[in-house]
């Protein structure tokens, strides 16, 4: 093994998550490649195109040169268009070259991550040309294949892999920004205590903790009396997390205890995704 033990959990996540997209689009009749993801403007081809596109950078190829149809509502930011640009350029292609272009495209990446000997904190071109460590870089696309893998689930109707290998990179990484939520852009007040309690196929509770300078932190500890205490499933917790639904169509699947006025805006602030 070539891999560097710090980045082969995220090799054998994403490895997990791109098997089971491919084994999920490969049958699929033409009528449900256009079926909607819940992705704004965007069906289940167009997530498979977003898969296929960022694996292809990772590869290195180069981007394609593509201009945008101006009337694509969905598309705001700088971030947006970025990530357009691969979902537009095959919008017009057919299922069966899908199929065949993600099975091509996941064959040279796996190869070439199977061979990875680079470090962690080595650098890599990520996306709008940033340069980031790889580890960051590697956990960022096990987090996004997985997610995605999820969306194509839900609108296939075919759920699973909820407690995957996948599904642990995006519970640590979603649980980690729960520090800036509750602390920054919700403003709990210095020494707030807020649990967060997650049941379902991934079980877990967490605690934030807001010291005296307002600086909140994320740990796995008990705490007695807290300001907030939040519960809900895993599913509807990534759902909410990564900006697939709003708090108004959950509401029946999240319990609020305590301070009702901070549980509001921690969950008006939830979304920690682009």
């Amino acid at each position: 093994m070539t891999v560097h033990s710090s980045l082969q959990p995220y090799v054998d996540a994403w490895t997990h998550a791109t098997t089971a997209i491919s084994e999920l689009v490969s049958p699929l009749a033409d009528g449900e490649w256009h079926r909607a993801s819940g992705l704004p403007g965007w069906s289940v081809k167009d997530v498979v195109s977003h898969i296929i596109g960022m694996e292809c950078e990772g590869l290195g190829d180069p981007r394609p040169i593509h201009t945008l149809p101006v009337d694509l509502y969905h598309v705001k930011t700088e971030w947006q268009r970025y990530m357009e640009v691969q979902v537009d350029i095959r919008r017009h292609h057919t299922g069966p070259e899908m199929t065949s272009e993600l099975e091509y495209v996941l064959i040279r990446r796996g190869r070439q991550l199977r061979n990875e000997n680079r470090g962690p904190d080595d650098k890599v071109r990520g996306p709008l040309g940033r340069q980031v460590r790889i580890e960051d870089y590697l956990r960022d696309r096990a987090f996004d294949v997985w997610v995605h893998e999820q969306d194509l689930r839900r609108a296939l109707g075919k759920p699973g892999n909820l407690d995957s290998a996948g599904a642990l990179v995006a519970r640590d990484l979603l649980v980690e920004r729960l520090a800036k939520v509750v602390a920054k852009d919700a403003q709990a007040a210095p020494e707030t205590v807020v649990v967060v309690d997650v049941t379902g196929a991934l079980d877990f509770m967490r605690t934030v903790r807001v010291d005296k300078d307002g600086r909140g932190s994320v740990d796995g500890s008990v705490s007695l009396g807290p300001a907030v205490t939040l519960s809900t499933n895993w599913e509807t917790y990534l759902r909410l997390a990564t900006g697939r639904t709003t708090v108004a169509a959950v509401e029946e699947q999240v319990k609020v205890e305590g301070d009702q006025k901070l549980a509001a805006a921690i969950l008006r602030n939830f979304a920690v995704t682009p």
